[in-house]
Parts: C-alpha cells; structure tokens; sequence
C-alpha cells in the first residue's frame, strides 16, 4: 500500500476553534492509524489577514492536544514560484487562459444573469480570446463545459457534479497570487498527500480541484468529507456561535485528552465507547466510521470528560498541571510547597472539580488563609456555644502526634461521647475555621495536610472571631 500522507491546511487568520482541530484531529489520527505522514501546511496567500501571531496560535495549540505533525509548517507564501510553474503548465496546454474582465464589469454582468434567470457564474467573455499577460490579467481555468465530475466520497458516498454548473474559475488572480482552489491542488500534489479529510462545506471545491487534478494529469487523492458541528440552539458552531479558541479551553482547566476524546467523538463511533485513550483511538480510527449526521456541541458532555480524565490523571502529575493555575491566585509562592504536598491536596479535589480553573480555586484554602469565613456558616456555626468545643478540639490536636484517618476519626468520636452533639456540630466549626467554608474536602484529610501547626494557628484565629462578637 502506498504511505498514506494526510495534511492539515489552516489560514493564520485567526484562531484556531474545535471545527478546524477536529479536521486536524482526524488527519491526525487517520496518518497514524496507517503509520503514515502527517502534515502541517499553513495557508498564509490572503496577505491582508494573516497574521504571524495566528501561525503561532495554531502551532501552540496542536502541541497542546499532542497533534504532532511529521513534515512542515510548509508555507504557500513561500511557494509562489512551484505555484506559477503549474499555471504555465495549464496555460502552455490550453487549459487556462488570461482574463482582463474588470471587477467591476463582472459584477454588473453577473446581476444581470441573475435579472435572466441564470446562473450567476463567469460567461467566458475572455475564454477564446488568445490574451496575453498583462498589468491587470488573471488567469482562469478552463473548465470542461459538458459531462458530469464525480467521486466516491469517503465520508459522504457517490457524488456528481454537472460541468455546466461550473464556472472558469480565477486560478491567479491578477496580483500573480494564486487562489485556493488552484493552490490547495498543487500543494497537495507536490506533497503527496493522498487522503483529503475535510469538512463538508468543502464539497463545492472538491469537483473544481479534481478537474485541476486531471489537467495537470496527476492522480487523485481519496477524498473523505466530515459533518459540520452545530452549535446548541442549531446552525454551525462558528466563531459567532459559540466556539471558542483551543487555547481558550486550556486556559479554562480543560485537560488536552478530554478535548481530543470530544472531538472525535462529535463525528465518529466506535460502537457505544464513550471514553478512548490516545491509543485506542489511533487503533480504532477509520472513515468508514465517521457520522453521517452533523454533532451537536454539548459543554456538559465536554465537563464530565473532562472530570473523567481529572480523576484519571496521576496525582503527582495532576499536581503540576494544578500548579499552573495556582500560580495566578498565589504568585511564585505556590513553587515554595514541595510536589508532594501539592500531590495530596489534588488528591483530596480530584473527584469535586470538573477544571483544572474550579479545582484551583477550591484549593485556595490549602495556601492561603480562609478568611473572610462564609458568612451564612459563620452566623452558624461560628458562634460562643462553639467555643468550648474547638478549644478542647484544638487542645487534644495540641497533644497529638498522629494525624491519621484513624487517629482524627477516634478524637472526635470520643467527643461525640463525652458532649452528646453530632458529628456535624463538631466538625462544622472545624471545617470553616480551615477552609472558610462549610463544604470542602474530607476534614480528616485537610487536618493531616495542612499539619499541626497551621491548623492550631487557624483554630486560634476562629476563636479570636468568636470572642469579638461576644
């Protein structure tokens, strides 16, 4: 078999959003199933809107989801003169022809079209009228007039396009920039690429390129065209419906596997299977198997993968991605506390928190002191008759050299004896004096990470508020 060779062609005119990684994800993950190439092209012609900070946006974020690409960036700006080499190819064998129609003019005659009731596509004016470059000369392509172009989507099944319907297509404009269509086939066939996944608003160029394909007499690529997604309340998800940048996603505490698990799954199926390692997915992956019917983005789906695989990371290595976003509410301090430490209080969060964002902001109290207390629990539970019980709590932690599970659950369930309260009587005064709050982690596990020192500090400071409202 020949070496598959895939390829993912952005404009940097933006950033990149989930429709346009989900097209690299699937390139991605098609190339690697074969064991084949992956490339990165960047589609930079329109000089006005690409950006370079674009080019690096995208290259940042296909690193962040582990989309590695295996040749490139190859840049089309860079490659103007393979570019005219291959007009002069078309040109030389009568297949593309100048073009001098002003703009202007073409549009007036294309309302007119319309006015009849006709296609408003180009009318060949200057199809047969043997015209030589010049300072305001495009080149177009010379589209085959009668029969019909057809393949047999990968995605979508057997299509057909009727050559009638096709207009000579601008192929350079008259800058001696070429234009996408013509640009994306010579790309593609001088790197080889042999399968083209895309999305199916794509479909529409597809019998434009396969004619280009054919006048240069080079073999097709297979051709596979991917469902669009919509957006919750219907229409495509776009940059005005919903979508959001792939590094927004990061900087919102979304795990990269989590994003790349929901992106697949918004446009292929392997059986039910909800859940996919990177390996499974590279294994499974096939375009016999992608959806026939358009996705509907669902940020509560994307949440619970993403509280799936919070829980699933390792804890030393969930500690250092906790880190990252600590560092905004902590400053470098959060570098002073030693991996382990961090290690066990992403352990006490790793089942609460759906982001990495909510599990930072739940870990504050870990680092900082939890004052002001919340204000309802304080009212509550922070109040004189609590006073003697958190002075005997704190005067038997004093004296304690164990501050295991077993050790703190035997200390307050012999208070429980001895007082006639309740567990939550007990503990409610203890969690908000540590934590400021009244729903937190495990008690037992706060008490052992913060240590016998803060914890006594942080009692005494409950107390200190106590006594100032009497």
């Amino acid at each position: 078999m020949t070496e598959v060779r895939t390829r993912f062609s952005p404009s940097p005119t933006g950033s990149l959003h989930l429709g346009g990684t989900r097209t690299a994800l699937f390139n991605w993950l098609f190339a690697r199933h074969h064991h084949g190439v992956f490339i990165l092209r960047i589609e930079d012609t329109d000089r006005e809107r690409s950006e370079e900070r674009f080019v690096k946006e995208i290259e940042e974020s296909l690193k962040w989801l582990g989309l590695v690409w295996d040749e490139g960036p190859y840049f089309q700006s860079e490659r103007l003169p393979i570019y005219q080499e291959y007009i002069q190819r078309l040109l030389d064998k009568g297949l593309a022809y100048y073009c001098d129609c002003d703009p202007g003019d073409l549009e007036v005659r294309r309302k007119e079209a319309l006015a009849r009731g006709d296609k408003p596509k180009y009318d060949g004016r200057c199809r047969e009228r043997g015209l030589k470059p010049g300072p305001n000369t495009a080149v177009r392509f010379k589209t085959p007039q009668t029969g019909a172009t057809r393949w047999d989507d990968k995605g979508k099944g057997p299509i057909a396009f009727d050559n009638r319907e096709l207009d000579d297509l601008v192929i350079q404009r008259a800058d001696g920039i070429p234009t996408y269509n013509f640009a994306v086939v010579v790309d593609d066939i001088t790197m080889g690429v042999t399968h083209v996944i895309r999305g199916e608003d794509h479909i529409p160029n597809t019998p434009r390129q396969i004619l280009i394909y054919q006048a240069l007499d080079a073999p097709l690529p297979e051709f596979a065209h991917m469902t669009v997604t919509l957006a919750p309340g219907g229409g495509k998800l776009s940059k005005r419906r919903g979508a959001l940048p792939i590094l927004t996603y990061r900087d919102q505490g979304y795990l990269p596997q989590a994003l790349v698990n929901y992106m697949v799954r918004l446009g292929w199926a392997h059986g039910d299977q909800e859940i996919f390692s990177r390996e499974e997915l590279i294994e499974y992956f096939s375009l016999e198997h992608m959806s026939k019917s358009p996705g509907v983005y669902d940020e509560e789906k994307l949440l619970w993968l993403n509280s799936h695989y919070i829980k699933e990371t390792p804890l030393p290595e969930l500690a250092h991605l906790l880190a990252d976003f600590l560092r905004p509410i902590m400053g470098p301090d959060v570098l002073l506390y030693p991996p382990d430490y961090l290690a066990r209080v992403a352990g006490t969060l790793n089942t609460r928190c759906k982001t990495l964002v909510e599990m930072a902001d739940a870990a504050r109290f870990y680092f900082a002191d939890p004052r002001p207390y919340e204000e309802k629990g304080a009212k509550k539970f922070l109040i004189p008759e609590s006073a003697p019980h958190l002075e005997e709590i704190k005067k038997r932690l004093d004296a304690m050299t164990d501050f295991s599970e077993t050790a703190l659950n035997q200390l307050f369930q012999d208070l429980t004896s001895e007082t006639g309260l309740k567990m939550v009587q007990l503990a409610q005064p203890v969690r908000l004096a540590l934590t400021g709050k009244t729903v937190s982690p495990g008690l037992f596990d706060i008490i052992s990470i913060l240590g016998k020192e803060e914890v006594l500090k942080r009692l005494n400071l409950a107390l200190d508020f106590i006594y100032k409202k009497q």
